[in-house]
Parts: C-alpha cells; structure tokens; sequence
C-alpha cells in the first residue's frame, strides 16, 4: 500500500533506505529507480531497442541549412536527421576545421556568439557533433559541436577553455583546491568541469581521472580521421552505469541490483573508479520481482495516472500537452482543521501542492512549459509563502527550472528542461478507444447521429429496409429508450429501420444500409 500525496514506498516487504539505486536488470529492459529521504523521485528506463543517445558523439554529414530558422539537419546515422542550432556550432567547424587563435590544434572553441548559419556549415559538409537530447515525439536528436565527455570526478571541455567548479561545492578552500589540480594537468585551451562527487577526493583520484578522459578523445579524434560520415565514434555507458556515475555519492546508502551477472558489473566498475562505495553495491536476495518488493510498481502506476491524492485530502490535476503541460490544483475530501480559515485551508493544501508537483515532475520527468493553477488566495503574503515552497523544493531537481511568481489568479507559469521523453510518453501509448482524445461520443450523441445521417440520405436509396450495425450499447438505446425517435424517422423517410448490435464495434463506430439501393456507411470520426 503506498499512502496517497508523497511517492513514499510504506508497507513493502523490503525496507528503503533512506536514499538507494534499485536497479531492476533482470529482463529485457533496464529500469534505474532513485530514492531520495525514502521517497521515489526519478526513474530512468532504458530498453534494448531503443537506448539513449545522449552523450554518443558522432562524425556527421549536414544535409540541409535553413536560414530562416537559424540551424541545419545533421546526418549522424540514426533513423532521424538531428537538428543543429547556430548558436551551437564551433567556431572552427565553420572555418573548415582551421585553427582558432592561440589553439593550434583545429579544435574548436566556443566564442560566446554566432553567425548566419549559411557561413558557419554548408550541406555535404562533415562535421564532430555530440547528442545532448534525445528525439522527441516527432522531432530528431539535437546535437552540439561543443563537445564534453563526462567521467566520474570531472567532466572533460576539449573545445571550451574554462574550468568550472560545482555550485554545489560551498567551501571556498576546497574550490580553489580543485581549481588547481586541474589547471596543473588540463591541455592548453581545454577545460573541465569539476563535479560534486569531486569534493575532498584525492588529488590522484582527480588526475587519473583527467588522464583517462583525454586518452578518450584522443581516441575519439583519431577514429574520426579515419571513418567517413556517419558514424557513431564514442558511446556513453549504458543506464546502470551511467545512473551510478552521476548519482552515487556520499548521500546514497546503498545500490541494489536484481541480476547476478550486472551486479559483477557493477561491482567491477565501482571498484575500478570509486572503489570507496564498492560496499555500497548489493545483491537483491528477495523472491518477489525488486520493484514489487520495494512498492515501487505502486509509484510507477501513479506517476502515470492523471489524477494525484494528496494526503491531506486535496488533489492534482495533470493534463499533458505537446508543448504544455497543465497541473490543477484542488481542494478535494480536504476540508480543514477545527478554528482554520478558509484562507488557512487553501494555503496549506497548496503548501502542500506546491512539494509534490515538483516530486511529480521529476518522477513523470515533465518538461516544456508548464501552467500551475493554484488555490486563489486572497493574502499576498500566502502567495510568498506558497512560491517559497515550490522554489525550495525545485532547487533539489538537476533539470534546469524557471519560475514566475504566483499571479492574483493562483497561477504559476513555468519551464523545465526537457532532455527526453516523459514517463507517459515512454510507458504509454495512445488510447485506441478515443484516439488520443481523453473521451468518447455518447451512446445518445452516436445514436442520435446515426438518425441524422438516415435522413441525410435517405433521398438517394430506392429499398425499403434501412439497416444500422452499431456497437451493443447503441443498438439497445435505439431499441428501447429511443425507440420513439426511430419509429419518427420510419415515418419521415417512409422506410423500415433494423439495428442490429455488432459486438466488434466500436462505440462510435456504425455502418448504415438499405436493401436494393446504394449503400452508405459511416465509421467512426466521420
């Protein structure tokens, strides 16, 4: 059972820890499940035939430039052409590959601006990209010139001449620290970035770090000399490692891992570049699949359900859109405390509100814009209040998030990075009863419309029996509250009517014919 409002596992027969990787390896596709304080937050999933792209890095061939939307659509192999801004092409790549000043190397460097895309690639042109989100519905992988290949401790900028140190990195003491072993090693007019994990690690665990990244590239610029376009030149590890690299830190108790021989693995690699959690990593001993030991399943079918229960009674409302996703937010069962205000009720449903919309979009990895309709409250200091809370909860997101104040009305607009498919779209299909709609006609509005259509045609036929096979629930309303409205129509059009119910039917599905005469039929959506 997992209680309503948090993605809290409660009642499993295993125990959460208090934050943990599951990771389920155990069939044909790799689910990645992150538990932070006991509560489910992200999930990743990744199947066999359809892995992520992101981070592979590709020898492409441009295949056609479109001024008047400022990018070009790459060839990079894959079954979509990807798309390239403007803003995100090298410098050196519009130059043909010549060296940028002070570089002399032909690598390229980012130069904080860009020009006509015309003058920076021409089509037939090859061209270094790196993948940074993955297709989307109908639109291909965007990728970048700008390329980065991350590791463990730090993440390697052969093409930006910058060093960056995690936000997340407060003392200064130890930035300046950091800074410094990697001003020592890094290549002229390269960088690195230098990540959380990174805080008080050795200085030898950081250069060797550094050491094997840019062995990488450079095995990735010799392979580019020798393949021609396209070509896929450097793939980044697969979801379990990946999901381990990024996350697995001071903060995560433990790893556990359903299969036997991605647990080998796992362990291999944890020992080879962060050998201090290889205890961290687990074996799952349980008899039950893993995310039904641990009530995850529970928060995976939730995270996909329109309508959320919070603990409090209220509710949340998503509906997504192809650009928009709309988030309502309802008072529901919830009627307040003894000696509460109305105004009181309504600000702590939408304190409430406010935490668990920002659990939802990391879990449903919700991205675009996105409309809050929050409770009306009539005290501006609420409003703070409620705008407070959701911008402390969404700092503990990694995805990009920005915000606007709540309005008079309750609303909030805002937008979250979106690097791939959401939960709903990647776990879900679209609804082969209404066609995507989120309804169906009526069995009144359908059988009414089948008598218009009689009379509609009824002009052209020479029988004298009029057929209609429609879906049960129809052909019962015509043949029993609705008998009146067809005995009407026999009388008008001077023809007999039959309906006959067809159990294959759809429910707005119907065809009509009359013996003798010309046929017409009409399906659903006509």
């Amino acid at each position: 059972m997992v209680e309503p409002g948090r993605g809290v596992c409660y009642h499993s027969r295993h125990t959460v820890s208090e934050s943990s990787i599951v990771v389920n390896a155990d069939g044909p596709e790799t689910r990645v499940a992150l538990i932070e304080n006991g509560i489910l937050t992200e999930l990743f999933i990744e199947r066999d035939r359809e892995r992520s792209t992101v981070g592979n890095i590709y020898k492409g061939r441009v295949l056609r430039v479109l001024p008047g939307m400022q990018a070009a659509f790459v060839d990079i192999g894959e079954e979509k052409a990807a798309f390239l801004y403007a803003g995100d092409i090298a410098l050196s790549t519009a130059q043909n590959d010549t060296p940028t000043e002070g570089s002399g190397d032909g690598i390229p460097r980012r130069s904080g601006k860009h020009g006509d895309i015309a003058d920076l690639v021409r089509p037939g042109q090859e061209i270094l990209v790196q993948v940074v989100k993955d297709p989307i519905s109908s639109k291909g992988a965007r990728i970048t010139s700008y390329i980065s290949v991350p590791g463990r401790n730090v993440v390697y900028m052969p093409t930006v001449s910058h060093v960056g140190i995690s936000r997340r990195i407060s003392k200064d003491r130890e930035r300046r620290r950091l800074r410094g072993i990697v001003d020592q090693m890094r290549p002229a007019g390269a960088g690195f970035v230098v990540r959380t994990v990174a805080a008080e690690s050795e200085s030898s665990q950081i250069r060797a770090g550094m050491d094997y990244l840019i062995r990488c590239w450079d095995n990735i610029r010799a392979n580019e000399r020798i393949h021609r376009a396209p070509v896929m030149l450097y793939r980044d590890l697969d979801l379990m490692l990946r999901v381990v690299r990024d996350n697995l830190d001071g903060t995560i108790d433990k790893v556990i891992v359903d299969d036997r021989s991605q647990y080998e693995r796992l362990k291999r690699y944890v020992r080879a570049f962060m050998p201090e959690n290889e205890e961290k990593i687990v074996a799952y001993e349980g008899r039950d699949p893993i995310f039904d030991g641990y009530g995850i399943e529970l928060e995976i079918d939730r995270a996909l359900q329109r309508k959320v229960e919070l603990k409090s009674g209220g509710s949340l409302v998503f509906d997504q859109g192809e650009a928009l996703t709309s988030i309502d937010v309802n008072t529901g069962k919830f009627v307040g405390s003894k000696g509460k205000t109305l105004e009181q009720t309504i600000t702590q449903t939408n304190m409430e509100a406010a935490e668990e919309i920002c659990e939802q979009l990391r879990l449903r990895n919700v991205g675009g814009l996105i409309i809050i309709d929050f409770i009306d409250m009539d005290k501006e200091s609420n409003r703070r209040k409620v705008y407070r809370k959701l911008q402390e909860t969404l700092r503990r997101d990694r995805a990009k998030a920005h915000i606007t104040k709540i309005s008079e009305m309750g609303l909030v607009e805002m937008s979250r990075k979106r690097t791939r498919e959401s939960l709903e779209r990647m776990l879900a299909a679209t609804c082969e009863a209404c066609d995507g709609k989120g309804y169906t006609k009526s069995t009144t509005t359908v059988c009414y419309e089948i008598l218009r259509q009689i009379r509609r045609e009824a002009g052209m036929w020479t029988g004298d029996t009029v057929t209609v096979n429609a879906h049960p629930a129809v052909a019962q309303l015509m043949n029993g509250p609705e008998k009146n409205a067809v005995d009407y129509m026999v009388k008008r059009i001077q023809k007999a009517i039959t309906v006959t119910a067809r159990k294959g039917h759809h429910l707005e599905q119907y065809d009509i014919k009359c013996r003798m005469g010309r046929s017409s039929e009409a399906s659903r959506g006509a």
